[in-house]
């Protein structure tokens, strides 16, 4: 299992959920995971039921046996501010800059150069190890921008090697790249059993894969449950409006005369059915379209009721059951 694990999807598939169910699966049996969050948006704190995340690394849960799960919520001022000190040993004239503004200024002309410091702070975290040799996390997690983005945000680095051909940013920028094109890494994308998020998963699968990227996993996310198969569809289809009528009455819903309340009941009843057959042979079609990627498929559950933090912890353990952890 890769030690930094990137989660992205299309918005609206649930990503941030997914990756935080994620941190939670890989911090069983006592491992410690860093659950990292890139876009400023607190969607690891909302799920975890905790405060605002600061830009330190904090325990936020912990996993079925023991494990711990800490979050981050990277700050690109504060990253750079940690960068400068780090290569430059600026200290006080680091945050003098930041009161000047002109770190606001450095990241707004060189727009790559807040992917370069968010991608850097999660490989650090990758990287970092205790004095007796032991990485301090087991796993790194990062909640990373939608799908449509992904490919640009890990690979800027890239760029930015191709432009500062010497000195320490070009060093850091390679650095981070040894890190995100290793087997260290896999990038996982968030789906849902519809067209266009399924669309934008094989789009997003080629760009990694034309920018040799590790892809690692595809997961299908709020997959509803399976009311009917296909049998009971073929009978649906087949079986006469009337007889649905009388079965309706047998099972005590009403007279079978018409205009009887079963009688009523049909067309309803009827209706939904049609449409969940629509459904269904979409869905089908749609795990057929992921299933000829070659990539390891896991399906979620859909919470009717919302996403809280039992099913959070109920959605780790999905994911530890389909062996991803």
């Amino acid at each position: 299992m890769s030690r930094l694990q990137v989660v992205s999807g299309k918005g609206g598939t649930g990503k941030t959920t997914v990756a935080a169910a994620l941190a939670l699966a890989l911090a069983t049996e006592g491992k410690r995971t860093l659950l990292v969050e890139v876009e400023g948006r607190q969607g690891i704190a909302q799920l975890f039921e905790t405060e605002a995340l600061p830009y330190e690394e904090r325990k936020i849960a912990v996993a079925p046996g023991g494990g711990e799960v800490y979050a981050l919520a990277i700050d690109p001022e504060l990253a750079l501010l940690d960068y400068l000190q780090m290569f430059y040993k600026l200290g006080s004239a680091g945050r003098a800059l930041k009161k000047l503004g002109a770190i606001d200024f450095a990241t707004t002309i060189a727009p790559g150069l807040r992917d370069v410091l968010l991608t850097g702070k999660a490989c650090e975290a990758v990287r970092r190890k205790e004095r007796s040799g032991r990485f301090v996390y087991d796993y790194v997690v990062m909640d990373a921008p939608p799908t449509g983005r992904i490919t640009r945000f890990l690979n800027v680095n890239d760029e930015v090697a191709g432009l500062a051909k010497i000195g320490p940013i070009h060093n850091q920028a390679q650095a981070v790249m040894r890190v995100l094109k290793s087997p260290e890494t896999a990038v996982h994308l968030v789906t849902l059993l519809e067209e266009m998020p399924v669309q934008e998963t094989v789009d997003g699968i080629a760009e990694l894969r034309s920018a040799r990227l590790p892809v690692g996993r595809i997961i299908v996310n709020m997959v509803r449950p399976e009311v009917l198969d296909e049998t009971d569809l073929e009978l649906l289809r087949t079986v006469p409006r009337s007889t649905v009528a009388r079965s309706l009455s047998s099972a005590g819903l009403g007279g079978a005369r018409r205009g009887g309340h079963a009688e009523r009941l049909v067309d309803p009843l009827l209706t939904q059915a049609e449409e969940y057959a629509e459904r269904y042979t979409l869905e089908h079609e749609q795990r057929a379209v992921l299933a000829e990627l070659g990539l390891p498929l896991h399906e979620l559950p859909l919470f009717a009721e919302g996403m809280d933090l039992a099913g959070l912890y109920e959605l780790a353990r999905e994911l530890r059951e389909q062996g991803v952890s």
